[in-house]
Protein backbone atom coordinates (compact mmCIF):
# COMPACT_ATOMS: atom_id res chain seq x y z
CA UNK A 1 0.00 0.00 0.00
CA UNK A 2 0.79 3.62 -0.05
CA UNK A 3 1.93 5.35 2.39
CA UNK A 4 -0.19 8.06 3.89
CA UNK A 5 -1.48 8.83 7.35
CA UNK A 6 -4.03 6.12 7.41
CA UNK A 7 -1.36 3.10 6.71
CA UNK A 8 1.86 4.55 8.33
CA UNK A 9 2.87 1.67 10.94
CA UNK A 10 4.06 4.58 13.39
CA UNK A 11 1.29 6.67 15.21
CA UNK A 12 3.71 9.71 14.91
CA UNK A 13 3.58 9.18 11.33
CA UNK A 14 0.03 8.52 11.25
CA UNK A 15 -2.51 9.13 13.80
CA UNK A 16 -0.85 12.19 15.09
CA UNK A 17 1.54 13.28 12.43
CA UNK A 18 -0.64 16.44 11.82
CA UNK A 19 0.76 17.11 15.86
CA UNK A 20 4.01 16.65 15.37
CA UNK A 21 4.96 16.96 11.22
CA UNK A 22 7.01 20.05 11.94
CA UNK A 23 9.57 17.83 13.51
CA UNK A 24 10.25 16.50 9.92
CA UNK A 25 12.65 19.16 9.66
CA UNK A 26 14.80 17.70 12.38
CA UNK A 27 14.65 14.35 12.27
CA UNK A 28 13.53 12.88 9.36
CA UNK A 29 15.65 11.15 6.27
CA UNK A 30 15.01 14.40 4.82
CA UNK A 31 16.05 16.38 7.57
CA UNK A 32 19.18 14.28 8.43
CA UNK A 33 20.61 14.74 4.71
CA UNK A 34 19.87 18.65 5.05
CA UNK A 35 22.04 18.39 8.11
CA UNK A 36 24.58 16.74 6.42
CA UNK A 37 24.59 18.60 3.52
CA UNK A 38 24.68 21.82 5.55
CA UNK A 39 28.24 20.37 7.35
CA UNK A 40 29.65 19.70 4.59
CA UNK A 41 28.97 22.89 2.60
CA UNK A 42 30.20 24.50 5.97
CA UNK A 43 33.32 22.46 6.41
CA UNK A 44 33.94 23.09 2.72
CA UNK A 45 33.80 26.97 3.14
CA UNK A 46 35.87 27.14 6.22
CA UNK A 47 38.90 25.19 4.42
CA UNK A 48 38.57 27.74 1.71
CA UNK A 49 39.10 30.79 4.20
CA UNK A 50 42.15 28.74 5.30
CA UNK A 51 43.54 29.70 1.71
CA UNK A 52 43.69 26.14 0.77
CA UNK A 53 42.04 26.96 -2.36
CA UNK A 54 39.68 29.35 -3.94
CA UNK A 55 35.85 29.22 -4.55
CA UNK A 56 34.52 31.95 -7.58
CA UNK A 57 31.99 34.10 -5.87
CA UNK A 58 29.42 32.38 -7.60
CA UNK A 59 30.07 29.05 -6.65
CA UNK A 60 29.99 30.21 -3.01
CA UNK A 61 26.73 32.01 -3.41
CA UNK A 62 25.72 28.65 -4.91
CA UNK A 63 26.91 26.50 -1.67
CA UNK A 64 25.35 29.26 0.46
CA UNK A 65 21.63 28.99 -1.37
CA UNK A 66 22.08 25.39 -1.17
CA UNK A 67 21.77 24.92 2.38
CA UNK A 68 19.36 27.23 2.78
CA UNK A 69 17.20 26.02 0.20
CA UNK A 70 17.36 22.45 0.53
CA UNK A 71 14.89 20.62 -0.94
CA UNK A 72 12.83 17.44 -1.13
CA UNK A 73 14.31 17.08 -4.48
CA UNK A 74 17.89 17.25 -3.64
CA UNK A 75 17.10 14.78 -0.63
CA UNK A 76 15.70 12.18 -3.62
CA UNK A 77 18.94 12.86 -5.36
CA UNK A 78 21.00 11.77 -3.11
CA UNK A 79 19.04 8.44 -1.91
CA UNK A 80 19.25 7.70 -5.84
CA UNK A 81 23.31 8.20 -5.58
CA UNK A 82 23.16 5.86 -2.20
CA UNK A 83 21.66 3.46 -4.01
CA UNK A 84 25.01 2.83 -6.10
CA UNK A 85 27.33 4.37 -3.14
CA UNK A 86 25.15 1.90 -0.36
CA UNK A 87 26.93 4.65 1.55
CA UNK A 88 24.39 7.60 3.09
CA UNK A 89 27.31 10.13 4.25
CA UNK A 90 29.30 9.30 0.75
CA UNK A 91 26.24 10.22 -1.34
CA UNK A 92 25.73 13.37 0.43
CA UNK A 93 29.46 13.99 -1.03
CA UNK A 94 29.12 12.93 -3.97
CA UNK A 95 26.32 15.13 -4.78
CA UNK A 96 27.78 17.90 -3.52
CA UNK A 97 30.36 17.23 -6.14
CA UNK A 98 28.13 16.85 -8.69
CA UNK A 99 26.23 20.11 -7.96
CA UNK A 100 30.03 22.04 -7.91
CA UNK A 101 30.53 20.33 -11.41
CA UNK A 102 27.20 22.06 -12.78
CA UNK A 103 28.42 25.29 -11.31
CA UNK A 104 32.02 24.84 -13.22
CA UNK A 105 33.92 24.72 -9.96
CA UNK A 106 35.75 21.09 -11.05
CA UNK A 107 38.81 22.40 -9.30
CA UNK A 108 37.62 22.62 -5.91
CA UNK A 109 35.66 18.95 -5.79
CA UNK A 110 38.38 16.90 -4.14
CA UNK A 111 38.07 19.49 -1.33
CA UNK A 112 34.35 17.95 -0.30
CA UNK A 113 34.80 15.63 2.68
CA UNK A 114 38.97 16.49 2.79
CA UNK A 115 40.70 14.02 5.76
CA UNK A 116 37.17 13.53 7.15
CA UNK A 117 35.09 10.19 8.27
CA UNK A 118 31.17 9.74 7.99
CA UNK A 119 31.14 10.15 11.61
CA UNK A 120 32.96 13.57 11.45
CA UNK A 121 29.50 14.91 9.44
CA UNK A 122 27.10 12.44 11.36
CA UNK A 123 28.07 13.71 15.15
CA UNK A 124 28.15 16.96 13.96
CA UNK A 125 25.12 16.87 11.76
CA UNK A 126 22.51 15.25 13.87
CA UNK A 127 23.82 17.25 17.36
CA UNK A 128 23.26 20.20 15.13
CA UNK A 129 19.67 19.15 13.81
CA UNK A 130 18.98 17.64 17.98
CA UNK A 131 19.97 21.06 19.54
CA UNK A 132 17.68 22.89 16.72
CA UNK A 133 14.60 20.55 17.82
CA UNK A 134 15.64 21.65 21.43
CA UNK A 135 15.46 25.15 20.86
CA UNK A 136 13.22 25.81 18.07
CA UNK A 137 10.17 23.31 19.14
CA UNK A 138 10.70 21.49 22.34
CA UNK A 139 11.92 24.14 25.26
CA UNK A 140 9.06 26.29 23.30
CA UNK A 141 6.64 23.88 24.18
CA UNK A 142 7.72 22.96 27.49
CA UNK A 143 7.99 26.61 28.54
CA UNK A 144 4.15 27.30 27.10
CA UNK A 145 3.06 24.08 29.41
CA UNK A 146 4.63 25.49 32.19
CA UNK A 147 3.36 28.89 32.41
CA UNK A 148 0.08 27.19 31.77
CA UNK A 149 0.31 25.37 34.62
CA UNK A 150 2.07 28.48 36.68
CA UNK A 151 -1.04 30.61 35.45
CA UNK A 152 -3.83 27.62 37.07
CA UNK A 153 -1.57 27.67 40.28
CA UNK A 154 -2.41 31.59 40.60
CA UNK A 155 -5.64 31.36 39.61
CA UNK A 156 -6.33 28.67 41.81
CA UNK A 157 -3.73 29.59 45.11
CA UNK A 158 -6.84 30.37 47.27
CA UNK A 159 -8.62 27.48 46.93
CA UNK A 160 -8.43 25.26 50.21
CA UNK A 161 -8.27 21.61 49.45
CA UNK A 162 -8.59 18.34 51.11
CA UNK A 163 -4.85 16.82 50.89
CA UNK A 164 -4.61 13.17 50.68
CA UNK A 165 -1.39 11.24 51.59
CA UNK A 166 -1.93 7.51 51.22
CA UNK A 167 -5.05 8.06 49.47
CA UNK A 168 -6.05 9.36 53.20
CA UNK A 169 -7.68 12.69 54.11
CA UNK A 170 -4.39 14.95 55.18
CA UNK A 171 -4.16 18.26 56.39
CA UNK A 172 -5.76 20.94 53.64
CA UNK A 173 -4.00 22.56 51.16
CA UNK A 174 -4.52 25.23 48.30
CA UNK A 175 -5.23 23.72 44.68
CA UNK A 176 -3.05 26.15 43.48
CA UNK A 177 -0.23 25.30 45.70
CA UNK A 178 -0.10 21.62 44.62
CA UNK A 179 0.13 22.87 40.58
CA UNK A 180 2.84 25.25 41.57
CA UNK A 181 4.57 21.88 43.27
CA UNK A 182 5.09 20.45 39.66
CA UNK A 183 5.83 24.34 38.03
CA UNK A 184 8.77 24.19 40.61
CA UNK A 185 9.68 20.57 39.58
CA UNK A 186 9.75 21.85 35.52
CA UNK A 187 11.85 24.62 36.30
CA UNK A 188 14.38 22.90 38.19
CA UNK A 189 14.60 20.08 35.43
CA UNK A 190 14.33 23.28 32.47
CA UNK A 191 17.52 24.67 34.44
CA UNK A 192 19.37 21.42 34.49
CA UNK A 193 18.63 20.79 30.35
CA UNK A 194 19.77 24.01 29.23
CA UNK A 195 23.19 23.90 31.23
CA UNK A 196 24.07 20.79 29.34
CA UNK A 197 25.80 21.72 26.02
CA UNK A 198 25.64 20.26 23.21
CA UNK A 199 28.72 18.36 21.57
CA UNK A 200 29.75 17.17 18.34
CA UNK A 201 32.64 15.04 17.21
CA UNK A 202 35.26 16.28 14.68
CA UNK A 203 38.35 14.61 14.32
CA UNK A 204 38.99 12.71 11.61
CA UNK A 205 39.13 8.75 11.22
CA UNK A 206 39.93 7.78 15.06
CA UNK A 207 39.38 11.43 16.16
CA UNK A 208 43.43 12.34 15.82
CA UNK A 209 43.32 14.14 12.67
CA UNK A 210 45.97 11.64 10.93
CA UNK A 211 45.19 12.51 7.33
CA UNK A 212 44.45 16.25 8.30
CA UNK A 213 47.84 16.33 9.95
CA UNK A 214 50.01 14.58 7.01
CA UNK A 215 48.39 16.71 4.62
CA UNK A 216 48.96 20.12 6.62
CA UNK A 217 51.30 19.30 9.43
CA UNK A 218 51.90 23.23 10.12
CA UNK A 219 47.99 23.83 10.07
CA UNK A 220 46.56 23.43 13.66
CA UNK A 221 43.72 21.17 12.84
CA UNK A 222 42.36 21.61 16.67
CA UNK A 223 41.99 25.03 16.89
CA UNK A 224 40.12 24.80 13.23
CA UNK A 225 37.86 22.29 14.24
CA UNK A 226 37.31 23.76 17.64
CA UNK A 227 36.50 27.01 15.76
CA UNK A 228 34.40 25.55 12.86
CA UNK A 229 32.35 23.82 15.66
CA UNK A 230 31.60 26.52 17.44
CA UNK A 231 30.40 28.62 14.59
CA UNK A 232 27.85 25.95 13.89
CA UNK A 233 26.90 26.54 18.36
CA UNK A 234 28.38 23.55 19.33
CA UNK A 235 31.03 22.30 21.56
CA UNK A 236 33.92 20.07 20.33
CA UNK A 237 34.64 17.10 22.18
CA UNK A 238 38.52 16.87 22.27
CA UNK A 239 39.31 13.44 22.83
CA UNK A 240 36.91 10.75 20.79
CA UNK A 241 37.33 7.61 19.35
CA UNK A 242 35.67 7.83 15.66
CA UNK A 243 32.49 8.70 17.12
CA UNK A 244 31.29 11.17 20.04
CA UNK A 245 31.27 9.65 23.42
CA UNK A 246 27.22 10.97 23.41
CA UNK A 247 27.72 11.32 27.48
CA UNK A 248 26.35 14.89 27.29
CA UNK A 249 23.17 13.77 24.67
CA UNK A 250 22.55 11.30 27.11
CA UNK A 251 22.66 13.52 30.15
CA UNK A 252 19.73 15.48 27.85
CA UNK A 253 17.92 12.27 27.28
CA UNK A 254 17.57 11.58 31.09
CA UNK A 255 16.94 15.26 31.93
CA UNK A 256 14.08 15.14 28.87
CA UNK A 257 12.95 11.81 30.54
CA UNK A 258 12.65 13.39 34.14
CA UNK A 259 10.47 15.96 32.90
CA UNK A 260 8.30 13.06 31.57
CA UNK A 261 8.07 11.49 34.13
CA UNK A 262 7.19 14.25 36.48
CA UNK A 263 4.24 15.17 33.90
CA UNK A 264 3.39 11.30 34.07
CA UNK A 265 3.07 12.28 37.87
CA UNK A 266 1.03 15.28 37.15
CA UNK A 267 -1.42 13.38 34.62
CA UNK A 268 -2.25 10.98 37.26
CA UNK A 269 -2.85 13.78 39.81
CA UNK A 270 -4.72 15.08 37.77
CA UNK A 271 -6.64 12.60 36.63
CA UNK A 272 -7.32 11.10 40.21
CA UNK A 273 -8.97 14.75 40.78
CA UNK A 274 -11.28 14.62 38.27
CA UNK A 275 -12.11 10.93 39.53
CA UNK A 276 -12.75 12.55 43.18
CA UNK A 277 -14.83 15.29 41.25
CA UNK A 278 -12.91 18.50 42.00
CA UNK A 279 -13.00 19.07 37.75
CA UNK A 280 -15.69 18.77 35.63
CA UNK A 281 -15.00 18.35 32.24
CA UNK A 282 -16.20 20.57 28.99
CA UNK A 283 -18.15 18.62 26.59
CA UNK A 284 -18.22 19.21 23.04
CA UNK A 285 -21.25 18.78 21.26
CA UNK A 286 -21.16 15.16 19.03
CA UNK A 287 -18.13 14.12 21.09
CA UNK A 288 -18.71 10.66 22.49
CA UNK A 289 -17.45 9.39 26.18
CA UNK A 290 -18.30 6.06 25.73
CA UNK A 291 -19.94 3.27 23.25
CA UNK A 292 -21.99 1.80 25.68
CA UNK A 293 -22.41 4.30 28.58
CA UNK A 294 -23.52 7.70 27.02
CA UNK A 295 -23.31 9.82 30.45
CA UNK A 296 -19.50 9.39 30.61
CA UNK A 297 -16.79 12.23 29.96
CA UNK A 298 -13.36 10.06 30.71
CA UNK A 299 -10.52 12.14 31.72
CA UNK A 300 -8.59 10.77 28.18
CA UNK A 301 -6.47 13.53 27.58
CA UNK A 302 -4.26 12.75 31.19
CA UNK A 303 -4.35 9.12 29.82
CA UNK A 304 -3.04 9.89 26.35
CA UNK A 305 -0.55 12.22 27.69
CA UNK A 306 0.48 9.11 30.14
CA UNK A 307 0.35 6.86 27.55
CA UNK A 308 2.86 8.69 25.26
CA UNK A 309 5.38 9.88 27.89
CA UNK A 310 5.83 6.38 28.65
CA UNK A 311 6.70 5.77 25.07
CA UNK A 312 9.03 8.49 25.54
CA UNK A 313 10.82 7.14 28.37
CA UNK A 314 11.19 4.02 27.37
CA UNK A 315 13.00 4.94 23.98
CA UNK A 316 14.74 7.97 26.04
CA UNK A 317 15.99 5.13 28.57
CA UNK A 318 17.34 2.99 25.89
CA UNK A 319 19.18 6.10 23.55
CA UNK A 320 20.94 7.09 27.16
CA UNK A 321 21.78 3.65 27.92
CA UNK A 322 22.80 2.78 24.55
CA UNK A 323 24.78 5.81 22.90
CA UNK A 324 27.49 5.90 25.20
CA UNK A 325 28.45 2.40 24.54
CA UNK A 326 30.87 1.49 21.60
CA UNK A 327 33.28 -1.34 21.13
CA UNK A 328 37.02 -0.08 20.81
CA UNK A 329 37.01 2.88 18.74
CA UNK A 330 33.90 2.32 16.27
CA UNK A 331 30.57 -0.25 16.06
CA UNK A 332 27.60 0.85 14.05
CA UNK A 333 25.11 -0.11 17.09
CA UNK A 334 25.10 3.95 17.40
CA UNK A 335 23.96 4.66 13.68
CA UNK A 336 20.59 2.69 13.50
CA UNK A 337 19.79 3.67 17.10
CA UNK A 338 20.28 7.79 16.54
CA UNK A 339 17.47 7.48 13.52
CA UNK A 340 15.39 7.03 15.83
CA UNK A 341 15.93 10.17 18.25
CA UNK A 342 13.11 11.76 17.15
CA UNK A 343 10.45 9.63 18.07
CA UNK A 344 10.30 10.29 21.97
CA UNK A 345 10.52 14.03 20.97
CA UNK A 346 7.07 13.30 18.98
CA UNK A 347 5.64 11.06 21.57
CA UNK A 348 6.53 13.63 24.52
CA UNK A 349 5.43 16.83 22.02
CA UNK A 350 2.13 14.89 21.48
CA UNK A 351 1.57 14.28 25.27
CA UNK A 352 2.05 17.77 25.81
CA UNK A 353 -0.48 18.96 23.55
CA UNK A 354 -2.52 15.95 25.56
CA UNK A 355 -1.96 17.68 28.96
CA UNK A 356 -3.27 21.33 27.66
CA UNK A 357 -6.14 20.28 25.68
CA UNK A 358 -7.26 18.16 29.53
CA UNK A 359 -6.42 21.38 31.27
CA UNK A 360 -8.17 23.57 28.94
CA UNK A 361 -11.37 21.61 29.83
CA UNK A 362 -11.37 22.01 33.44
CA UNK A 363 -13.99 23.44 35.22
CA UNK A 364 -13.45 23.60 38.98
CA UNK A 365 -16.44 22.21 41.37
CA UNK A 366 -15.78 24.22 44.28
CA UNK A 367 -18.67 22.77 45.80
CA UNK A 368 -17.23 19.15 45.84
CA UNK A 369 -14.32 20.56 46.85
CA UNK A 370 -15.93 22.72 50.01
CA UNK A 371 -17.73 19.48 50.66
CA UNK A 372 -14.89 17.19 50.94
CA UNK A 373 -13.44 19.92 53.69
CA UNK A 374 -17.31 20.05 55.37
CA UNK A 375 -17.09 16.09 56.05
CA UNK A 376 -13.48 15.77 57.18
CA UNK A 377 -13.14 17.82 60.26
CA UNK A 378 -11.11 15.29 61.81
CA UNK A 379 -8.31 16.93 59.58
CA UNK A 380 -8.23 19.67 62.10
CA UNK A 381 -6.84 17.31 64.88
CA UNK A 382 -3.08 17.88 63.99
CA UNK A 383 -3.91 21.70 64.53
CA UNK A 384 -5.47 21.09 67.90
CA UNK A 385 -3.06 18.63 69.48
CA UNK A 386 -0.03 21.44 68.27
CA UNK A 387 -1.67 23.98 69.89
CA UNK A 388 -2.00 22.30 73.09
CA UNK A 389 1.53 21.25 73.05
CA UNK A 390 2.09 25.07 72.97
CA UNK A 391 -0.42 25.31 76.20
CA UNK A 392 2.29 22.56 77.89
CA UNK A 393 -1.67 20.10 77.49
CA UNK A 394 -0.78 16.72 78.76
CA UNK A 395 -0.47 14.19 76.14
CA UNK A 396 -2.74 16.37 73.28
CA UNK A 397 -1.61 13.76 70.57
CA UNK A 398 -2.94 11.16 72.10
CA UNK A 399 -6.44 12.79 73.08
CA UNK A 400 -6.82 13.23 69.66
CA UNK A 401 -5.72 10.54 68.36
CA UNK A 402 -8.63 8.68 70.59
CA UNK A 403 -10.76 11.11 69.79
CA UNK A 404 -10.85 10.74 66.10
CA UNK A 405 -8.55 7.26 64.63
CA UNK A 406 -10.72 5.40 62.78
CA UNK A 407 -13.91 6.86 63.49
CA UNK A 408 -16.39 6.91 60.90
CA UNK A 409 -18.02 10.48 61.35
CA UNK A 410 -15.98 13.27 63.51
CA UNK A 411 -17.83 16.88 62.35
CA UNK A 412 -17.51 20.18 63.92
CA UNK A 413 -19.47 19.50 66.73
CA UNK A 414 -17.83 16.42 67.88
CA UNK A 415 -14.65 18.89 67.87
CA UNK A 416 -16.16 21.63 69.51
CA UNK A 417 -17.99 19.42 72.26
CA UNK A 418 -14.39 17.59 73.08
CA UNK A 419 -12.92 21.68 73.20
CA UNK A 420 -15.56 22.20 75.71
CA UNK A 421 -13.92 19.66 77.73
CA UNK A 422 -10.36 20.63 77.53
CA UNK A 423 -8.76 22.16 80.63
CA UNK A 424 -7.32 25.48 79.09
CA UNK A 425 -8.70 29.00 79.19
CA UNK A 426 -11.18 30.35 77.15
CA UNK A 427 -8.83 32.34 75.08
CA UNK A 428 -7.59 29.22 74.08
CA UNK A 429 -11.08 27.46 73.31
CA UNK A 430 -11.90 30.19 71.16
CA UNK A 431 -8.42 30.19 69.15
CA UNK A 432 -8.95 25.99 68.49
CA UNK A 433 -13.17 26.90 67.64
CA UNK A 434 -11.49 29.23 64.79
CA UNK A 435 -9.60 26.58 63.10
CA UNK A 436 -11.66 25.12 60.57
CA UNK A 437 -10.70 22.20 57.42
CA UNK A 438 -11.52 25.50 54.95
CA UNK A 439 -8.91 27.59 56.57
CA UNK A 440 -6.23 25.52 58.15
CA UNK A 441 -4.26 25.86 55.20
CA UNK A 442 -0.99 27.06 56.10
CA UNK A 443 1.13 29.16 54.26
CA UNK A 444 3.02 28.92 50.66
CA UNK A 445 6.06 30.63 48.80
CA UNK A 446 4.74 32.88 46.36
CA UNK A 447 3.73 31.05 43.20
CA UNK A 448 7.02 31.18 40.30
CA UNK A 449 5.98 32.41 36.97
Amino acid sequence: MELNTLTAIAAIDGRYHSQVHQLDEFFSEFGLHKYRVCVEIEYLLALEQKKLFSLTPAARKQLKKLVEEFSLEDAIAIKNIEKTTNHDVKAVEYFIKNKLQEWGADSCIEWVHFGLTSQDINNTAIPLAWKHAMEYEYLPNLLNLKTELSLLAKKWSEIPMLARTHGQPASPTKLGKEIAVFVERLQSQIEQLIGIPFTGKFGGATGNFNAHHVAFPSINWIRFANDFLNTLGLIRQQHTTQIEHYDQLAAQLDTLKRINTILIDFSRDMWTYISLEYFLQKTKKGEVGSSAMPHKVNPIDFENAEGNLGIANALFSHLADKLPISRLQRDLTDSTVLRNIGVPVAHTLIAFRSIEKGLNKLLLNDAKIYSDLDNNWAVVAEAIQTILRREKYPNPYEALKELTRGKQKIDQKTLHQFIDKLAVSTAVKKELKKITPHNYTGIQASIPN
